[in-house]
C-alpha cells in the first residue's frame, strides 16, 4: 500500500489511523480542489466532502460512515473495495470512478451526473440513483438489492451478470441498457 499523503507511512503501518484520518479530513476541509491524495485504508464517519472536487484521488479499501459528498466534483478517483454506510453523494459530479468491490449500503447518488463509473463487483444494498444519468456505468458482477434507479439515463449502462433483486427501473430507458454479454 502507497504512504498516506502527508505521511511516510501507509495505513496499515501507521501509527494511528484515527488521527491520520482526522489529519486528512482536516486536510480536506481546508481545499475546494483536492489533487492526487492518498488516503487508502482509512476510516471516515461523520466527515463533510460536500462541495469539492477532487482529481486523481486513492480511497482504495477506506470506510466512509455517515459522510456528505453532496454537489462534489469527482474525476479519476479510486474507491475500490471501500465500504459506505449512509452517504449522500446526491447532486454530485461523478466521472472515471471506480468502486469495483465496494460495499455500498444505503446511500444516495440521487440527481447525479455518474458518467463511466465501475461498480463492477460492488454489493450495493438499499441505494438510490433516482434521477441520475448513469450513461456508460458499469455494474458487472455487482449484487445489487433494494435499489432505485427511477427516471435514470441508463444508456450504454451494463448490468451483465449482476445480482438483481427488487430494484426499480420505473421510468428509465432500460431498452438502451445492457442486461447480458453479447449485446450492443
Amino acid at each position: 500500500m502507497a504512504a498516506i499523503t502527508g505521511s511516510q507511512l501507509c495505513a496499515v503501518h501507521a501509527a494511528s489511523k484515527e488521527q491520520e484520518a482526522a489529519r486528512i479530513g482536516r486536510y480536506i476541509s481546508e481545499r475546494m480542489v483536492i489533487k492526487d491524495l492518498n488516503a487508502s485504508g482509512l476510516h471516515f464517519t461523520s466527515v463533510d466532502f460536500s462541495h469539492r472536487t477532487f482529481y486523481g484521488c486513492n480511497f482504495r479499501r477506506a470506510t466512509f460512515s455517515m459522510c456528505l459528498f453532496t454537489e462534489s466534483v469527482m474525476r479519476m478517483v479510486f474507491f475500490d473495495f471501500a465500504n459506505f454506510y449512509t452517504c449522500d453523494f446526491s447532486s454530485s459530479d461523478l466521472q472515471f470512478l471506480s468502486f469495483a468491490g465496494a460495499k455500498i449500503r444505503d446511500c444516495t447518488f440521487e440527481g447525479s451526473e455518474l458518467l463511466h463509473v465501475n461498480y463492477g463487483g460492488a454489493e450495493i444494498r438499499d441505494c438510490t440513483f433516482n434521477k441520475s444519468n448513469l450513461y456508460n456505468s458499469r455494474f458487472i458482477n455487482a449484487d445489487m438489492e433494494y435499489c432505485d434507479f427511477i427516471d435514470c439515463n441508463i444508456k450504454k449502462v451494463y448490468f451483465a451478470r449482476a445480482k438483481q433483486e427488487g430494484i426499480s427501473f420505473k421510468s428509465s430507458n432500460t431498452a438502451e441498457a445492457v442486461f447480458t454479454l453479447g449485446e450492443e
